[in-house]
């Protein structure tokens, strides 16, 4: 089957120091906790939910914000985007060693996720089909999380979405019905800990009606 190959290939690739990836993830926690965020990668499951979002059919590239060791990636390719379509974009230049060694054929960018704009700068070519993120969005100010929604959708399609996992019971970027819309996937017990997707879209395409239905 496609999707388990993807993901068990991806998984059982040697990494260059031999260290599995939940060693990595912990070391790098704890040298930046703030950063990093999780104290290890996003289980199968949550990584699935998050593809599943993301429509292969649909012509363009993929951003991708915080991959760390690519189990998200992995899902994606798992799903129908070929890596070639998949841009990276993560702080940790060893994890950015790591991503570049498992899928070689995706741009993978070092460099900070929440100012996503200057860092692509220019890279990305044509406007995304969607953004997937796996940053700690509660370690930052709510006005840096407006700010990368809004650089998500500026450099997305119309109506693309950007997908955010958390582990919280409340969305990580306060509801702000008269800017986006927002939907959240039922919780995934099988991740570890529990954790839920919120998917948000830009709603400048909504008509007035639409926007007033929302404001209710």
């Amino acid at each position: 089957m496609p999707h388990r190959t993807a993901l068990s290939t991806a998984k059982t690739r040697a990494t260059p120091k031999g260290r599995p990836d939940e060693v990595r993830f912990l070391q790098s926690w704890l040298q930046n906790p703030l950063i990093t965020g999780a104290v290890s990668p996003s289980g199968r499951a949550l990584a699935r939910t998050m593809a599943n979002y993301i429509d292969p059919n649909d012509d363009g590239p993929v951003i991708e914000l915080g991959p760390g060791t690519g189990p998200v990636t992995s899902a994606l390719v798992a799903r129908g985007i070929a890596p070639e379509r998949l841009v990276l974009i993560e702080y940790n230049p060893e994890f950015c060693k790591l991503l570049r060694m498992r899928f070689p054929g995706a741009t993978v960018i070092q460099g900070d996720a929440y100012n996503m704009a200057a860092t692509l700068d220019g890279q990305l070519g044509t406007r995304a089909i969607g953004v997937v993120s796996s940053l700690p969005l509660f370690t930052r100010p709510v006005p840096q999380r407006y700010s990368l929604l809004d650089q998500a959708f500026d450099l997305s399609r119309p109506g693309a979405p950007f997908i955010q996992f958390t582990y919280a019971v409340v969305s990580p970027v306060p509801l702000a019905p008269e800017r986006f819309d927002a939907h959240v996937s039922q919780r995934i017990w099988a991740n570890l800990p529990p954790a839920r997707v919120w998917v948000y879209r830009s709603n400048e395409a909504q008509t007035p009606v639409e926007l007033e239905a929302a404001r209710a």
